[in-house]
């Protein structure tokens, strides 16, 4: 006994390749990518156009000039560009170490129970905007700094001979080192959960096995979690070093907002965010508003470079993962 059973009819693959639909939605997709494109090509042509002025007019010695006075017309982006780049870095050394331990925590060794809460918890640090950390900072955590962390700091660590000279002064509570710290709370909500992310999705079996053969959470954790999911890692790492390199407000409240370079972290600075943020709405004369929007184009550059050496230290960790 026989039946004809009737198949649907497809259509082929190159009458589908052409249908209007995906037509108008490749076209589409191109032009938000494009548009996007756009918008970058549009900001740096404005920051540059803006930047001329200063940058004919001082020179190359504009990038290692640490004189910054409105009155003389004397202008130099040493000293942000120092703040910048000692906030960022003092954010990195205790941001990351708390950043991994959290999220080693909360995929290795914390109850089911109290996992997703802690993990809502810390992601909710990524929620406050800015200003309330400035907020915070100034009110709160400054003159926590100033009574108790500051003066222990100097004591120790500012009576070793050569590293003394990073510590030294009196404790003022904000400065560098403080606006160091706010940026590493506020950069610990991005990087802990990229790391927790990537924590979990290396192979249980890979950690069962090493556990099999008598290996320690200590050894799982260094022989088998990092080494599988070291891309991501180093993708938080950045992704929050970005973060640390561009943040504003907070960092204007409990930085000092001074234009000098001084060798210890206790003493007031500036950097290029919070130089724009305070001197913008108040650049008097062409050359003064040339020189901040020189300032944004070295912030632009400089997070540029950041994120190619990322993207070039992640394309050497496939291409040797791969391998």
């Amino acid at each position: 006994m026989s039946a004809d059973i009737a198949l649907p009819r497809v259509a082929p693959a190159n009458s589908r390749r052409h249908a209007p639909g995906d037509f108008i939605f490749r076209h589409l997709t191109f032009l938000f990518a494009l548009l996007v494109l756009l918008i970058l090509g549009g900001v740096i042509v404005a920051l540059v156009d803006g930047a001329v002025p200063a940058l004919r007019h001082f020179g190359i010695s504009f990038l290692y000039t640490d004189v910054w006075n409105p009155v003389t017309e004397k202008f130099g982006a040493l000293a942000p560009i120092y703040g910048t780049l000692v906030t960022s870095a003092i954010a990195m050394v205790v941001g990351i170490p708390v950043a991994f331990g959290v999220a080693m925590f909360i995929t290795e060794i914390c109850p089911i129970w109290l996992k997703r809460p802690l993990a809502t918890m810390i992601e909710l640090l990524a929620a406050i905007p800015s200003i309330i950390y400035g907020i915070w900072g100034l009110f709160v955590f400054a003159p926590f700094v100033q009574q108790y962390i500051q003066p222990a700091i100097i004591s120790s660590l500012g009576q070793i001979p050569g590293v003394g000279a990073l510590f030294a002064g009196p404790p003022l509570g904000i400065g560098v080192l403080t606006a160091g710290f706010i940026l590493a709370i506020m950069v610990l909500p991005f990087i802990s959960s990229i790391m927790r992310d990537v924590f979990e999705t290396a192979p249980p079996m890979l950690k069962e096995s090493a556990y099999g053969l008598g290996a320690t959470r200590t050894e799982v954790v260094l022989h088998v979690v990092l080494p599988y999911t070291r891309i991501g890692v180093v993708g938080g790492i950045m992704l929050g070093l970005g973060r640390a390199l561009g943040e504003t407000m907070a960092v204007t409240f409990v930085i000092g907002n001074a234009h000098r370079i001084s060798a210890s972290i206790l003493q007031p600075g500036t950097t290029i965010s919070a130089s724009l943020a305070n001197e913008f709405t108040e650049a008097v004369g062409d050359l003064y508003l040339s020189s901040l929007i020189a300032l944004g184009l070295i912030l632009f550059v400089i997070t540029f470079i950041v994120l190619a050496f990322a993207k070039l230290m992640l394309l050497r960790l496939q291409k040797r993962a791969g391998g």
